[in-house]
């Protein structure tokens, strides 16, 4: 497991300065979107070739790879016009993806209004799974004509809210260009925590094979309200994930999120930590 950090989480310096403090901190990846980065754009127009090989060099130079390009846009919106500019923005993406030596596209998975907000009747319903497959279509099919993987983040807030749901999508698209962020927390809310354990099972047996990158992240709940935080700082637990990861996706990039400058180098050490005891129980 190649364990690296969400690029917008790190300290704000130009970006050949950021990429050095992020390799100084252990960390061999990144997860990147950039309209949340200093001085970088994600405007469709903007996203050349020789901005991919400039980034590209920029990453090379550091050592680090990018692990996923994010373009976390709505694919529900219920404006035609809008949604045809957010479809043309995942494909410059993806586009771009391809020259930058990017092998993942990610995304969440939206609502079905403007807003882009959690509204669970709405989230939740038939008709929406039904509109953001459709909307998702032609998306992968260019992700297949550039050798890109598109991944979906099952997230509990939005139209694809839990494994069941993630891999129905999976199923109908039916496509090998089209795989799964896996964010244990992102899977979880009040609704179900009660449960968190048998989720993250399920999540995995469901949509194992397909799971193409790992995010990490924490939680505490309180008022009946969860919030995300850096790993080792929370409630959460690690194990069923790390044990998965290491036994069935030995190499893959699993990315922290939520962690500060401050506390970057701890929460993966804490997870360094899990990892190492994993493995020593299972040597022993």
């Amino acid at each position: 497991m190649q364990i690296g950090l969400r690029l917008h989480d790190a300290k704000k310096l130009p970006l050949s300065e950021c990429l050095k403090t992020v390799k100084e901190q252990g960390f061999t990846c990144t997860h990147i979107a950039l309209s949340k980065l200093d001085g970088q754009t994600a405007d469709p127009d903007a996203l050349t070739p020789g901005y991919a090989m400039y980034l590209k060099h920029e990453f090379e130079n550091a050592g680090l790879d990018i692990a996923v390009l994010g373009n976390y846009l709505n694919l529900a919106h219920p404006d035609k016009d809008k949604l045809k500019e957010i479809q043309r923005k995942y494909m410059a993406h993806i586009r771009f993806a391809s020259i930058l030596g990017c092998s993942v596209v990610g995304t969440e998975t939206g609502a079905p209004n403007e807003k882009y907000s959690y509204d669970k009747e709405a989230c939740h319903s038939r008709e929406a799974l039904e509109i953001f497959i459709e909307n998702l279509k032609p998306v992968v099919e260019y992700a297949e004509k550039m050798g890109v993987i598109l991944a979906i983040e099952p997230v509990y807030k939005h139209i694809v809210f839990g494994p069941e749901r993630a891999r129905t999508v999976l199923d109908r698209i039916a496509s090998p260009n089209l795989q799964i962020i896996f964010d244990a927390v992102n899977l979880l809310h009040p609704d179900n925590l009660h449960r968190r354990d048998e989720v993250i099972r399920e999540a995995i047996d469901l949509l194992g094979p397909d799971i193409a990158i790992i995010h990490l992240k924490d939680y505490i709940l309180k008022d009946n309200e969860m919030t995300s935080l850096g790993c080792g700082l929370g409630e959460m637990n690690y194990d069923d994930i790390i044990r998965f990861a290491l036994e069935r996706k030995p190499f893959i990039q699993a990315t922290l999120e939520n962690t500060t400058p401050e506390n970057a180098v701890s929460c993966r050490e804490f997870i360094e930590g899990i990892k190492n005891r994993i493995v020593s129980e299972q040597q022993a």
